[in-house]
């Protein structure tokens, strides 16, 4: 009882001084507690250690006459105006584009550009072989090139990134020296001088004499000299080579190959092209070939000998109701095989700008894959290279290959007469297991036909 009479009087005694204390020391403590907290966001905001004679002026923004704040407030503008190079767009990556369905991969052929140099925005900057055509890599945007990511000979996929491109040049200025660094090798440090001191005293302390050689054997004299390895080049083969060459020994693994001949008159197809080649151009802009001739006759022969352009799959015969012909046509890279779709349902002059152009583009490494694929006969022409004859190899999934040859002037009997002739052999490869010799054979007789009376065509006899 005394206890709680002496805190009661205390209390009334201290009453007004204790809870001005309380307050003071309670609002002391929620304007700490609120400057700690906004330093805290602040800090975090411009990455301030905390801890330092800036912590406690920065909720001010800055203390007059205090030196430390106004060199901290340039700090901050310094660091808030830095650039990043991964967030200003100033840096593009080239990649691989898709190269079709069928096309998993390539060959990085070769680079058409090299470090430093200045590029458009789709610019091709470098080429990549695939089994079936070369494709470029264009440029995303211009600049100049910074390196490449891949070398040449390695395999690449669509995505894949093949070089960093700068927008600016001045990117340049520190990426040129580098590309030069590796060029110079360090120097090897040189031997020590004691070494060859060494051994040539114990060359002098144990003299050894060379053994004398061996006498020839009459066996060496016997044997064949070889040419000189230095003589002979060993080069990786391409893509499109290696492909070409799977293809056709899995055509000659697959198909019971067999080849039946003709000889073709070329008289009366050579005087229509002679007659009517410049009103030809004139109209249509385009030449009149011979090509086009055997593609109508190829057509006419296809519709009367449907099981030509048909396949096998599996147990079943496909027949197909279109024409799809195909064209061989050699490069300087390979050979490729365009397809001229629907000609069944062209003309003279469609054929021979459809020709022109797939040939063009074969023949600038420009064309397609979708120009490629497909085709359900094939017409090769040998004799553009001089060929008499040849048995042309069947192109997979197709049954038969039509194959032109060369003309030559020959003799020939015509009305009891012995008269020089332009004669072309025409060679006919199909796969016997679907074709009978006959329907070959008849096939060819109306190739036979058509191109030595083209009227034929005109009246669908």
């Amino acid at each position: 009882m005394m206890l709680r009479a002496v805190i009661r009087r205390a209390s009334t005694r201290g009453g007004s001084s204790a809870s001005s204390g309380l307050g003071k020391s309670l609002q002391s403590s929620r304007v700490a507690a609120s400057s700690q907290s906004f330093h805290s966001l602040s800090a975090t905001q411009t990455l301030v250690p905390r801890g330092s004679h800036t912590r406690s002026c920065f909720h001010h923004r800055s203390c007059p006459g205090c030196s430390e704040c106004s060199s901290f407030q340039g700090t901050t503008l310094q660091r808030w105006a830095r650039p990043f190079s991964s967030d200003s767009g100033d840096v593009v990556e080239a990649v691989v584009p898709h190269m079709g369905e069928s096309i998993t991969d390539g060959t990085l052929a070769n680079f058409l550009k090299k470090p430093g140099d200045r590029v458009e925005a789709d610019e091709a900057i470098a080429q990549i072989e695939t089994d079936k055509v070369t494709i470029d890599i264009a440029s995303p945007a211009s600049g100049v090139i910074q390196e490449f990511l891949v070398k040449e000979g390695d395999t690449v996929e669509p995505g894949n990134k093949v070089a960093i491109i700068s927008k600016s040049a001045d990117a340049v200025s520190h990426v040129a020296p580098s590309e030069k660094i590796p060029e110079k090798a360090a120097p090897k440090p040189s031997p020590p001088a004691e070494e060859p001191k060494v051994e040539s005293t114990k060359a002098a302390e144990k003299p050894k004499a060379s053994p004398p050689p061996p006498p020839p054997s009459k066996q060496s004299a016997k044997e064949p000299q070889l040419p000189p390895k230095d003589r002979e080049r060993r080069v990786p083969m391409t893509r499109l080579r290696k492909r070409v060459a799977t293809r056709l020994k899995d055509s000659q693994n697959t198909f019971a190959l067999l080849t039946t001949f003709n000889e073709v008159d070329m008289t009366n197809l050579m005087k229509l092209r002679s007659q009517y080649k410049d009103a030809f151009f004139e109209k249509h802009g385009v030449k009149l070939g011979l090509m086009s001739g055997f593609i109508k006759a190829a057509v006419s022969a296809l519709q009367a000998q449907p099981v030509v352009n048909a396949v096998i799959d599996g147990d079943d015969i496909i027949y197909r109701d279109y024409v799809d012909i195909s064209i061989a046509v050699g490069t300087s890279k390979g050979l490729v095989v365009p397809v001229i779709r629907g000609a069944d349902q062209m003309n003279f002059a469609d054929i021979e700008k459809t020709i022109n152009s797939l040939a063009k583009k074969a023949n600038e490494g420009t064309i397609s894959i979708d120009e490629m694929a497909g085709g359900s006969f094939t017409v090769s022409n040998g004799g553009v290279y001089g060929s008499l004859i040849s048995t042309p190899i069947i192109n997979p999934p197709q049954s038969a290959i039509l194959g032109m040859h060369s003309i030559v002037q020959r003799p020939m009997v015509v009305g009891g007469s012995v008269v020089p002739r332009p004669m072309m052999y025409v060679a006919l490869t199909y796969d016997h297991r679907l074709i009978d010799g006959r329907e070959a054979v008849y096939f060819l007789r109306r190739i036979k036909d058509v191109v030595e009376d083209p009227q034929r065509l005109l009246l669908d006899i």
